[in-house]
């Protein structure tokens, strides 16, 4: 898909993987969606910077754990575009709870969650899918987890909300073929304010660490790297859908050898 004069909504997209998806888009000469629920001015400044680089860019408040705020959002990205070409899927929320704390994983916590990674998930595509089906062509791209695979991470709900959202992945590429293609982009841990705060520098420390220990690649991605696999699925992967792909420096293939490579 050549993005020049296409339009985006990139959910979650005031700051982090978000931010850095919105970016590249728009220097791409696509119009982008900043959309977010709470910082309304990081969105702002997301805008501002993709309007630097030569696109139309405008801000939308939505939560979308909420359909209405779903359906509104993707309502006006149409009408300040006249069309909508890509979605990515990226707002979520967690907890950062123990997996053996399973009392702290109250019915509250659960649909919070469930409601924001996964549901949100399907309530922006399904209003996305008229807009994209007119349109001929369309790209939906699922920022997951690593933890949806390994059944790790913060907390046991969000890793069994990213596991929900890459079988629903599959489940939309079957559905929505041949117009529409569906993937997954599944990071490991990224280098954001969102885990530094979640976890707190001194254990952000140690993941940090542990990453460097155990892992092939040695490294945390940065936010622009798994905005670059996410471009890559809205403008080429002609060819693939209902992919997920893991983005994790080689973390699921469960540590390195005992030979170590430097």
């Amino acid at each position: 898909m050549d993005l020049k004069n296409k339009a985006a909504v990139v959910t979650g997209s005031s700051a982090g993987v978000g931010r850095a998806a919105a970016l590249k888009f728009a220097e791409r000469g696509c119009s982008v969606v900043i959309n977010y629920n709470r910082s309304l001015t990081e969105a702002e400044d997301a805008a501002e910077r993709c309007r630097a680089l030569g696109a139309k860019a405008v801000v939308v408040q939505a939560d979308v754990s909420v359909e209405a705020d779903c359906r509104r959002l993707i309502q006006e990205a149409v009408d300040a575009f006249g069309r909508l070409d890509v979605l990515v899927n990226n707002a979520a929320v967690t907890r950062f709870v123990e997996f053996g704390d399973l009392e702290a994983l109250s019915e509250d916590v659960w649909l919070e969650i469930l409601r924001t990674n996964l549901m949100g998930n399907f309530f922006c595509t399904r209003a996305a899918v008229p807009h994209m089906k007119r349109a001929g062509e369309g790209a939906i791209v699922n920022v997951v987890s690593i933890a949806g695979f390994l059944g790790h991470g913060s907390s046991i709900a969000y890793s069994a909300s990213k596991a929900a959202v890459i079988n629903m992945t599959k489940c939309l590429a079957r559905t929505l073929g041949p117009e529409i293609r569906v993937n997954g982009i599944a990071p490991g841990g990224i280098d954001t304010r969102w885990l530094r705060r979640g976890l707190g520098e001194e254990e952000f420390g140690r993941v940090v660490q542990s990453v460097r220990d155990t892992t092939p690649l040695e490294v945390l991605a940065t936010p622009e790297e798994v905005a670059d696999a996410i471009l890559w699925l809205a403008e080429g992967a002609s060819m693939m859908t209902g992919e997920t792909i893991k983005f994790d420096g080689g973390q699921h293939l469960g540590g390195k050898s005992g030979l170590r490579r430097r």
